[in-house]
């Protein structure tokens, strides 16, 4: 009898990238790449411009990556928190300006609601810098009534 090697499942999740300190599109570009070291990117959005929305600072660089991983929810975070702090990340304050912001936005068909993490992310449904790059590699999840949300506030493909 022939051993089989031991597969690891992964589950398809999508992580959102912003930033909007330094050179916000090269960090989010290192990030992209980064994501290489907690799964498999499958598909990588646009990059998109937009104002700070319920924030301050410069206008962000957003994208959405999709990752297939074999780390739980909880690891995959850590792992995502390390390399917002490679990429100098400081938590000063909520909503602070950020060199790299990295959300689990869906896992599976996962819901985690924990102190630390929240899956589905609570605020995606209504955040255009999250719509429309979630819409580049995932259009089955995002339709036009979601889009038609957030209507009001301006973002740019870059």
């Amino acid at each position: 009898m022939t051993e089989r090697p031991l597969v690891r499942s992964t589950v398809r999740t999508y992580i959102a990238v912003g930033a909007n300190l330094g050179d916000a599109q090269a960090h989010v570009h290192a990030a992209l790449h980064a994501l290489e070291t907690v799964g498999s990117v499958q598909a990588v959005s646009h990059l998109y411009r937009t104002a700070p929305h319920e924030a301050i600072g410069p206008d962000y660089v957003n994208a959405v990556a999709c990752v297939d991983t074999a780390h739980n929810a909880v690891t995959l975070l850590r792992h995502l928190q390390a390399l917002e702090a490679a990429a100098g990340r400081q938590r000063s304050t909520v909503n602070a300006p950020r060199t790299l912001d990295l959300d689990v936005l869906l896992f599976g068909r996962a819901s985690v609601w924990s102190p630390t993490l929240t899956i589905p992310h609570p605020r995606m449904w209504t955040r255009a810098f999250v719509l429309y790059p979630l819409r580049d590699v995932a259009p089955h999840l995002v339709g036009d009534a979601h889009l038609a949300q957030v209507a009001g506030q301006p973002i740019t493909q870059l």
